[in-house]
């Protein structure tokens, strides 16, 4: 496609995008209103299924298929950055030799790491009860990991998060999210349907149906998927080295 064809193409895609944005936002709701139509029903929805976090609901029940998007979108980012940042044949892998860390620093990773940590899984297991679920949690999960690096080394690190497991996670995360989904149409209701458990007790970890898990794997998948990004880009800053070498 020569660069006029992409221009037009660009030109027209974007023009479509802008007519229905504008389409969508004559019919929004009075800005600063008392009163919105979504927001009470969503909440209304909430109550019914006892689900305490009125935000967790719209995610993983009301708009659950919309979240499928969202997490397709982070699954094919990590995916393309497995494939584009792997090794290359001209590139070899150059381990780095360890470094002295200062004292207060060390200290500091070491006690915080296993805090962070606790606090990422924290927030993912009381998803639909509190502020934060499964893509928030998930985050500070794999992000806590990262605070070995700062503390020890990258040696250590590599020894705390084999990348190949968390690939695996990250797969099977998504794939019970979808499994999930179709065990609704299976049931004979919807995909993604809030229908194959019962709603529990309200505010308790156990209320909500499948909100719960279907958070948990949202969770997983991205506390996997963002380990495995921040592996593969530390790596070529880190590991990875220009030259003749085995690939």
């Amino acid at each position: 496609m020569n660069p006029r064809a992409r221009l037009w193409l660009v030109v027209l895609g974007g023009g479509g995008l802008a007519a229905l944005l504008v389409a969508a936002s004559l019919r929004l709701p009075a800005f600063g209103g008392p009163w919105h139509p979504y927001g009470d029903r969503a909440v209304r929805a909430a109550l019914a299924r006892h689900i305490a976090n009125t935000v967790a609901s719209v995610n993983f029940d009301q708009r659950a298929f919309d979240t499928t998007g969202e997490m397709t979108i982070l699954f094919a980012a990590v995916l393309g950055c497995v494939v584009l940042l792997r090794q290359a044949r001209d590139e070899h892998s150059d381990p780095p030799e360890p470094r002295e860390v200062a004292a207060p620093v060390r200290r500091y990773a070491l006690v915080v790491l296993p805090t962070a940590l606790v606090t990422g899984l924290y927030v993912i297991a009381h998803g639909q009860l509190s502020p934060g679920g499964g893509f928030q949690g998930g985050v500070v999960a794999a992000t806590a990991l990262h605070l070995m690096y700062l503390g020890a080394d990258y040696a250590a690190l590599e020894r705390i998060r084999p990348v190949d497991a968390y690939e695996i996670g990250d797969a099977l995360s998504a794939s019970a999210y979808l499994v999930l989904g179709f065990a609704g149409v299976l049931a004979g209701t919807a995909f993604l349907a809030n229908t194959l458990l019962p709603y529990g007790t309200f505010n308790t970890l156990s209320s909500g149906g499948t909100v719960p898990l279907l958070n948990a794997a949202i969770g997983m998948e991205v506390a996997s998927a963002v380990v495995v990004l921040l592996a593969r880009f530390l790596d070529q800053a880190v590991e990875i080295e220009e030259g003749s070498g085995s690939s």
